[in-house]
């Protein structure tokens, strides 16, 4: 376990200058393997920050890809270890904080022998600002944390300096996908996307919140939320070339769309 004492105390030194975009790093003990598996697998796949990033990221993988996603904040790693199973020539950054999460995902990439899959185990603000510019064909934040309280909002993920971010390392046409069951969380996102010239809402009707992008591999989280009765919302944003909007950029349908939802 020493190399996840070793990135928590590093990571939460940071965490402490700032308002970090998630609370507890660590919950219930770890099975015996899940600790070994963070000693051995998890410096392997760990993208290292202090060396300069790759002009062309599909350097970071063993075998060729021919393009590389990003998914911020995989929990358990269902949708990204689904993904990377899916699409064996795409390259796969995964993003998780939690101890108990990336344990789950390393474990899952052990047992099915995955060469696709890079992981940070840390803030995920520090690999943004480390990636190149337009390196990513999509970024994935799926069920992030919605911090429901007002005081803690400015904790969500989705903010006017992380679009930003986001929208310099997407390459023209690349996608941001967002999932929610939090209906003020999506109308946050919405807001804070649509009011960004670098991205257009690629929805053309007004219930296309309610249907899961092609190739979504579900969660036992969203599974749950459903059981629940909480209606998940995914939204679609595609990078702009020039940050210039199309004719029939949706944002000029969103307050009618938003009244229909």
């Amino acid at each position: 376990m020493a190399a996840v004492e070793t990135a928590m105390s590093i990571s939460d030194r940071s965490k402490a200058r700032r308002s970090a975009f998630f609370g507890r790093r660590k919950g219930h003990a770890l099975r015996p393997r899940q600790a070994e598996l963070f000693d051995t697998l998890l410096p392997r796949l760990a993208i290292e920050l202090a060396r300069p990033a790759p002009s062309d990221l599909a350097l970071l993988f063993p075998n060729p890809v021919d393009s590389v996603r990003l998914e911020i904040g995989f929990g358990g790693g269902e949708h990204m270890i689904a993904q990377a199973e899916q699409h064996p020539r795409t390259g796969f950054i995964g993003v998780e904080p939690f101890v108990n999460g990336m344990a789950k995902a390393l474990a899952a990439i052990d047992l099915k022998n995955l060469s696709n899959i890079r992981l940070h185990f840390d803030d995920a603000v520090f690999l943004l600002e480390w990636l190149p510019p337009a390196s990513l064909a999509c970024v994935d934040l799926i069920y992030p944390d919605p911090w429901p309280k007002r005081r803690h909002w400015k904790r969500r993920f989705i903010q006017d300096e992380s679009v930003a971010a986001i929208a310099r390392i997407l390459r023209p046409g690349g996608e941001f996908r967002f999932a929610t069951d939090v209906p003020d969380y999506a109308a946050w996102t919405l807001k804070h996307l649509i009011r960004s010239s670098d991205f257009a809402w690629t929805a053309a009707r007004a219930d296309d919140w309610r249907r899961a992008w092609s190739g979504f591999s579900a969660t036992r989280y969203e599974a749950k939320a459903r059981r629940e009765g909480r209606a998940p919302c995914y939204l679609i944003f595609r990078r702009t070339g020039d940050g210039a909007r199309t004719p029939n950029d949706p944002r000029r349908r969103t307050t009618d769309r938003a009244r229909d939802a």
